[in-house]
């Protein structure tokens, strides 16, 4: 089976590794989890379009986030808990649904990155050029940065992916609890050298933009603010940058893990546990840091448990 070509067009999940007693509690948590991204991520993005005090470039790019979690939780979980239940020898999903997942996967992973760039980039502009800032930040320029962020992620993706899916199979299992880019061409015999090339590129491109204007920004930020002595400028600037900081720290540690944990075999089980928390932890993190941010969201939360009191 190594050294031939597969006809068959369907693949063995390892998935969730999970005992027959443990499979219920693992169930409802993660079903738990998914819920609570779900109505947190939706609810933050129905109240920013509702609410007209929140029709603002940093709120509606927040929008961005929310569905970039939506999306990327829906793509994982529900076959993750469709999982549970099934035994290990009967995991099978079709190729074409396998680099699917795969694209949608890694589409989430790096549009999380360009869309914290875009954010980034309107946090140093309201601190850094306020007087300016009503003038460049436009509802077209918001619509523009957000379309720039997610097309880039597309093509570099597809790109990703595509190199993959060209390769013929050898093999039918996915050593992984989801199918990811690696999982498909590690299904070839063929040489995978462009796959490994493009895959590094896309990763020091991807990574190296990200943590570079990031770092960039608050290093502007954090200089216009030493200079002025501006109180209120200060509190604004620590108000909204502390939150896209938090995020994007969170992100970024869930990532780097992933990718150090790569360097040691012996501990390939808390890797495919720890890629597994990259695409659940931030999505459910995420709408709670950015909505409490919001004062219109937390004089929300503050009726809600008043009523229920």
């Amino acid at each position: 089976m190594e050294n031939q070509t597969l006809n068959t067009d369907f693949l063995l999940v390892e998935g969730l590794k999970v005992t027959p007693q443990s499979s219920v509690p693992a169930f409802i948590l993660i079903l738990l989890i998914y819920i609570f991204i779900m109505v947190s991520n939706i609810g933050l993005v129905v109240l920013i379009t509702m609410e007209r005090s929140l029709h603002q470039p940093m709120y509606l790019l927040f929008c961005n986030m929310s569905i970039n979690d939506v999306f990327g939780a829906t793509a994982l979980i529900p076959r993750l808990l469709s999982d549970v239940f099934i035994p290990d020898t009967e995991r099978f999903i079709h190729y074409i649904d396998c680099a699917f997942q795969a694209f949608c996967l890694h589409l989430h992973a790096s549009a999380s990155h360009t869309v914290l760039i875009i954010m980034a980039f309107d946090r140093y502009v309201a601190i850094c050029n306020p007087l300016r800032y009503a003038t460049i930040m436009t509802r077209r320029m918001v619509v523009k940065l957000s379309v720039s962020a997610w097309l880039v992620s597309f093509v570099m993706v597809l790109i990703l992916v595509g190199l993959s899916v060209r390769l013929s199979r050898c093999r039918i299992i996915i050593s992984h609890p989801f199918c990811d880019n690696a999982s498909l061409f590690k299904l070839s015999c063929e040489s995978v050298l462009i796959n490994n090339i493009y895959g590094l590129g896309y990763t020091v491109v991807l990574l190296g933009s990200s943590l570079g204007s990031v770092t960039l920004t608050y290093l502007k930020i954090a200089t216009v603010c030493v200079l002025s002595k501006n109180k209120s400028l200060n509190s604004k600037a620590l108000q909204t940058c502390v939150t896209h900081l938090a995020v994007y720290i969170i992100m970024f540690m869930s990532g780097s893990i992933i990718i150090i944990l790569h360097r040691f075999p012996h501990l390939s089980h808390e890797r495919k546990l720890a890629s597994i928390l990259f695409h659940v932890v931030p999505p459910a993190m995420n709408a709670v840091i950015y909505g409490l941010q919001i004062k219109a969201v937390r004089q929300k939360l503050f009726i809600l448990f008043l009523h229920r009191k």
